[in-house]
C-alpha cells in the first residue's frame, strides 16, 4: 500500500470511542482525607485546651462520615461523571468550619454556636443530596427563570418589614430562629441571569449604538435584565447590605462579559463599582464609619479607646506568623461580637498561620477553577454562564471578605462560605456545589463514548 493510500486510510477510519473516566473512587479518597483531616482539628482544639481528646470527638467525625457519604453516593448514583473535587473540598472547608466554631465556643461557654451551625450543615447536605437526585438535567432551571427571579426579590424585600440587626436589616428573625433570604436570593439571581443573557447573548454583543470604543445594546435587550439588577441592589441599599450589594453588581458584569466576549463591560462595571463606593459611602453614615475605619484602622488605638475589630483583626494576622499558634491557643476572641462570622478567618489566619491561611485560600480557588472549568467544557450557553456565575458568587466573595478583615478593602458584612457561622449561608453554598456538581456531570458525560477534545 502506499504512503498516499494510508494516508487516506487514516483519514477516513471512524474515530475510536473513549470511555471516559468516571473517577468515583477518587471523590472518596479525597471525601476520607477530608474528614479525618477536620476530625483531627477537632481533636487538636481539645488537646490544646484541656491536655485531652475531646469526648464528641468519636461522634463529630462519625455525623461527618456518614453526611459525606450519603452525599457521594448520591453522586454516584446520579452524577456518575461529576467533577471529584468540588464534594471534598465542600466536607472539609464545612469541616473546619465546624471545628474553628467549637473553638471560639469554648470561650463563649454562654453563646454556643457550633450545634447549631452542625445543624444547619445536615440541612446544607441534605439539599445538596436533594438537589443531585431530583435536578437530573441543569437545563430544566432555564425554563423558570422567571419564577427565580420573583422568588429573589421577594426574598430580598422580606427583611424590610422587620428590625434592624447591627445596622443591617438582612435577617428575619421569629421566635428565637434567624434566616438571612439574600443568601438564597443570590443562587436564584445567578440561574436568572444565565437564563436571560443565554437567550439574548447575541443581540447583546452585536446590536445597539457605539459610544467611542464601546458597543451598547439596545435598551429593550439591556433593559429587563438592568431593570431587576438596580431593583435587587436598591434594596439592599435600603436594607444597608452593602456586601451583598457589590455581590450582586459583580455578578451582574461578569455574566454581562462572559455572555458577549466584550473586555468594555468590566471596564464600565468598575467605574460604577468606584462612582458608588464613593456616593454610598459619603450619603450613608453607616458605611461612611466603616471606610473611615478602613483608612485609619489604629485611629481608636490612638484616641485611648482601644482597639477596633478591624485593628485587632490585623493584630491576629500579625501573631500568627507562618506556622501558626495553633489550634485553641489563639486570642482572636479579642475582636468581639462578630468573631464566629464576619472575622472567623482571623482566628484561622492566628492559630493556622500563613500557611494555613494559604491553604485555606487555595481551596477556594481551586473550586472555583473548577467551576469555571465545567462551565467552559460545557457547549450550551446557559449551563456554561449558569456555572461561571456560581463561581463567581463564591470567587466574590471570598474575596470581599479576606479583603476587609485584612484591611485590604472596607469591611462588608458578609459571612465566608462554609467557614463562618450562618446556616443561612451554609445551605446556600451546599446548593451552589450541587450545582456544579450536576454541571460537571454533564459537561463529561457529553463525551462519553467518544473522543474528548
Amino acid at each position: 500500500m502506499t504512503k498516499a493510500g494510508s494516508t487516506l486510510e487514516a483519514a477516513t477510519a471512524p474515530v475510536r470511542a473513549v470511555r471516559l473516566p468516571r473517577r468515583r473512587g477518587v471523590e472518596l479518597s479525597l471525601l476520607v482525607l477530608a474528614v479525618l483531616l477536620s476530625v483531627y482539628g477537632y481533636c487538636a482544639v481539645g488537646l490544646a485546651r484541656t491536655g485531652t481528646v475531646p469526648p464528641g470527638a468519636v461522634g463529630y467525625g462519625a455525623g461527618l462520615g456518614v453526611l459525606a457519604l450519603f452525599a457521594h453516593i448520591a453522586v454516584r448514583i446520579r452524577a456518575p461523571y461529576a467533577d471529584p473535587l468540588p464534594l471534598p473540598i465542600g466536607v472539609l472547608l464545612n469541616g473546619l468550619g465546624l471545628v474553628l466554631i467549637y473553638r471560639l465556643d469554648l470561650e463563649t461557654p454562654g453563646d454556643r454556636a457550633a450545634p447549631t451551625q452542625l445543624v444547619w450543615s445536615t440541612l446544607g447536605v441534605g439539599l445538596f443530596i436533594g438537589v443531585v437526585l431530583v435536578l437530573r438535567d441543569h437545563r430544566t432551571l432555564q425554563r423558570y427563570a422567571y419564577v427565580c427571579v420573583v422568588a429573589a426579590l421577594v426574598l430580598l424585600a422580606l427583611p424590610i418589614l422587620f428590625p434592624a440587626v447591627n445596622g443591617a436589616r438582612i435577617w428575619i428573625r421569629i421566635a428565637g430562629f434567624s434566616i438571612q433570604p439574600g443568601e438564597f436570593a443570590k443562587v436564584l439571581l445567578a440561574v436568572f441571569f444565565a437564563a436571560y443573557l443565554a437567550a439574548n447573548r447575541s443581540a447583546l454583543a452585536y446590536t445597539g449604538r457605539r459610544l467611542w470604543r464601546l458597543q451598547f445594546p439596545t435598551g429593550r435587550v439591556l433593559g429587563p435584565i438592568l431593570t431587576i439588577w438596580l431593583v435587587s441592589v436598591g434594596v439592599l441599599v435600603l436594607e444597608r447590605d452593602l456586601g451583598t450589594s457589590l455581590l450582586f453588581f459583580g455578578l451582574f458584569v461578569v455574566l454581562l462579559y462572559v455572555a458577549t466576549g466584550r473586555t468594555g463591560w468590566i471596564a464600565v462595571g468598575l467605574l460604577l463599582a468606584v462612582l458608588g463606593a464613593v456616593a454610598v459611602g459619603r450619603l450613608e453614615p453607616h458605611v461612611g464609619g466603616r471606610i473611615e475605619d478602613w483608612m485609619h484602622p489604629f485611629a481608636t488605638i490612638d484616641a485611648g479607646q482601644g482597639p477596633n475589630q478591624l485593628a485587632q483583626s490585623l493584630f491576629a494576622f500579625a501573631a500568627g506568623g507562618i506556622l501558626g499558634t495553633g489550634l485553641g491557643l489563639g486570642h482572636s476572641t479579642l475582636i468581639g461580637f462578630a468573631t464566629k462570622s464576619d472575622f472567623i478567618l482571623a482566628t484561622a489566619g492566628e492559630e493556622l498561620g500563613l500557611a494555613g491561611l494559604a491553604a485555606i485560600v487555595l481551596l477556594y480557588a481551586l473550586l472555583v477553577e473548577r467551576g469555571y472549568r465545567a462551565g467552559l467544557a460545557l457547549r450550551e450557553p446557559f449551563g456554561r454562564l449558569l456555572a461561571v456565575g456560581l463561581a463567581s458568587i463564591v470567587a466574590l466573595q471570598v474575596f470581599v471578605i479576606a479583603g476587609g478583615v485584612t484591611g485590604l478593602i472596607p469591611l462588608t458584612g458578609m459571612a465566608m462560605p462554609f467557614l463562618a457561622q450562618g446556616g443561612s449561608s451554609v445551605v446556600t453554598n451546599w446548593a451552589i456545589v450541587a450545582l456544579l456538581v450536576r454541571v460537571s456531570d454533564s459537561a463529561r458525560s457529553q463525551y462519553d463514548g467518544r473522543e474528548a477534545p
